[in-house]
């Protein structure tokens, strides 16, 4: 009798640890921190050897913003977007959700090619490997094709396939964003 006693307990404690654990999963997983792998000024020192130029900004207006939300697939949170120029090169710091959060990425164009991708905040559970230069070295001399998209495949990762669509997403914007910044120069 004792022993039936002792086996219920241990089977109604069992269960209220089960329980637990799945009713507390939701909480633990939104708890996901936000990891900095490269600050922002730590970015630029590197994208402009220590020498950061002004910042200035671009308005998304006109062609731009449409430009911009075609290749995003929906606006742009931000009416405008901070960038550093010298010497033809540029730097860019942008945003783009992966599954649930903001990944912040960096981008260096020169002369219409990018030279540098960087991942500098990640948020997710899961797809961090887009960190590593395995992948983000795949973006090396990428130009814009006459669709204004990558002149270029960018093989995914397994298990990550948002947070690479929104890399590759970013990666398209900046290089847009930096013909348009060129053009204006141009122009003046």
């Amino acid at each position: 009798m004792q022993k039936s006693i002792r086996i219920r307990a241990v089977i109604n404690t069992g269960i209220v640890i089960f329980i637990v654990t799945v009713l507390a999963l939701p909480a633990w997983s939104s708890g996901i921190k936000e990891i900095v792998y490269l600050s922002n000024d730590d970015f630029l020192r590197q994208s402009f050897n220590g020498d950061i130029p002004d910042v200035k900004a671009v308005w998304l207006k006109g062609t731009l913003k449409t430009d911009v939300s075609k290749t995003l697939g929906h606006d742009y949170p931000a009416l405008r977007i901070r960038y550093w120029l010298k010497n033809h090169r540029s730097a860019w710091i942008l945003e783009e959700i992966g599954r649930d959060k903001p990944i912040t990425a960096g981008f260096v164009v020169q002369d219409q090619q990018l030279v540098s991708v960087k991942v500098l905040v990640f948020r997710e559970s899961r797809g961090d490997e887009i960190r590593f230069p395995s992948f983000t070295g795949q973006f090396d001399g990428a130009e814009l094709d006459n669709s204004q998209q990558l002149d270029r495949h960018i093989d995914g990762i397994s298990g990550a396939t948002l947070s690479v669509n929104a890399v590759r997403k970013l990666a398209a914007v900046a290089l847009q964003l930096s013909v348009h910044v060129i053009k204006q120069q141009a122009n003046k």
